[in-house]
């Protein structure tokens, strides 16, 4: 079977000039939108799930989703830090381990409003287990036992009352904040204390997670296992890895939904504009369909020729509305992570498999334009077409 040469449907993109130009932006405006909300959730799961470590473990209360919901006594958490085989230990023999408290604090932000920052207290294990990972890059560290705290970088351009030298007030507690930090992960989005501070101030007597990191030889399946149902201390234990990516699923699944019923509600409007435009061609090429079909074309030919330029109208859209997505990539923005209920600070990543299902989904709205007026324009007799102008 002759197929229609390729230069035909070229021009015909060319000669209907506007009707082209409208149904590509068109298009690349429902593809930037879809990129738009795919590197949103691209940048807040990367934040949580490319930053958390397999040899460090979280030990959280029996049945808690997430730390907030966890708790654990004094005595409970001293035998979580002292009596574990399975943690590391330092140069002096000390266990590598720190128990952390942690409440979202409901602070005003510096363009107006309120929302909840994560407030945590820590021991200065937490500091050795971090080493590297949490850089000062402002003031100093806080000094355990004080009223002193150090903010994320976000925080501190986020927050009122954020930065250095600040006094930031906690529940009814003044704290000094004495230092920025940054972090590659959601840490980034914290506010650091000493621990026993924290939970006087914030009025928490318990910890609410105990943070280990592991001996190269431990193994933690069965180190949960054996925790599951301790009887002095029963706890639920994961990696860090697999503990933020849990925390990632509620919002995760919002930004997909959101992104679907985008792309279904746009997409729509772009596949009628696209019928239309296709429709529009077929209605002033009929009669040279007709010279097609009488000079030995069959009408699949003709359909697939339709087919073709409708899927290079859907390309060339995706093109653009990928081209419209890029300027989106590292610009940082907020929003709240519905299983904390905590504004978390990340960046758009427009990365290339947001721009492949991009333009995949750009490719599908063109297929979906195109296929009526295919089949119209291969169901034309040709002697019917010869006779129109």
């Amino acid at each position: 079977m002759a197929l229609v040469p390729f230069k035909y449907t070229l021009r015909s993109l060319f000669v209907r000039r506007s009707a082209t130009l409208l149904t590509v932006f068109g298009t690349g405006a429902t593809v930037a939108v879809l990129a738009g909300v795919l590197s949103l959730n691209k940048g807040f799961e990367a934040l949580f799930e490319a930053h958390g470590r397999e040899d460090l473990v979280v030990f959280l209360r029996p049945g808690a989703q997430s730390e907030g919901e966890s708790a654990f006594s004094d005595d409970r958490a001293d035998i979580l830090l002292k009596s574990l085989a399975e943690v590391a230990t330092n140069a002096s023999g000390a266990p590598l381990a720190s128990a952390e408290s942690f409440l979202a604090v409901r602070l005003r932000k510096t363009d107006g409003g309120e929302t909840n920052v994560p407030i945590r207290g820590v021991q200065p294990a937490t500091f050795a287990i971090r080493a590297g990972e949490i850089r000062i890059v402002e003031g100093r560290n806080f000094q355990p036992g004080s009223d002193e705290v150090i903010v994320g970088r976000p925080v501190s351009e986020r927050i009122r009352d954020a930065s250095v030298g600040d006094v930031l007030t906690l529940n009814t507690t003044p704290f000094r904040v004495v230092g920025i930090f940054e972090h590659d992960g959601p840490l980034d989005s914290e506010v650091w204390g000493d621990v026993e501070r924290m939970r006087v101030a914030l009025k928490r007597p318990v910890y609410n997670r105990v943070l280990a990191q592991l001996r190269p030889d431990a193994e933690v399946a069965a180190l949960a296992a054996r925790l599951e149902d301790d009887r002095q201390v029963p706890a639920k234990v994961q990696t860090e890895r697999e503990y933020l990516r849990n925390q990632t699923g509620m919002l995760s699944g919002a930004l997909q939904f959101l992104g679907f019923f985008l792309a279904v509600i746009m997409g729509t409007a772009a596949v009628f504009t696209g019928t239309n435009t296709m429709l529009s061609a077929l209605a002033s090429r009929v009669h040279e369909i007709g010279i097609l079909l009488s000079t030995g074309f069959r009408p699949m030919a003709i359909s697939l020729a339709f087919l073709l330029e409708s899927l290079l109208l859907g390309l060339l859209g995706g093109v653009v509305g990928c081209l419209l997505a890029l300027p989106l990539n590292g610009v940082e923005t907020g929003t709240t992570n519905w299983q904390t209920f905590t504004e978390v600070a990340f960046a758009f990543r427009v990365t290339p498999d947001v721009l492949v299902r991009a333009v995949g989904f750009a490719l599908i709205l063109g297929l979906l334009g195109g296929t009526w007026p295919a089949v119209r324009a291969a169901r034309l007799d040709p002697t019917d077409a010869l006779r129109r102008r």
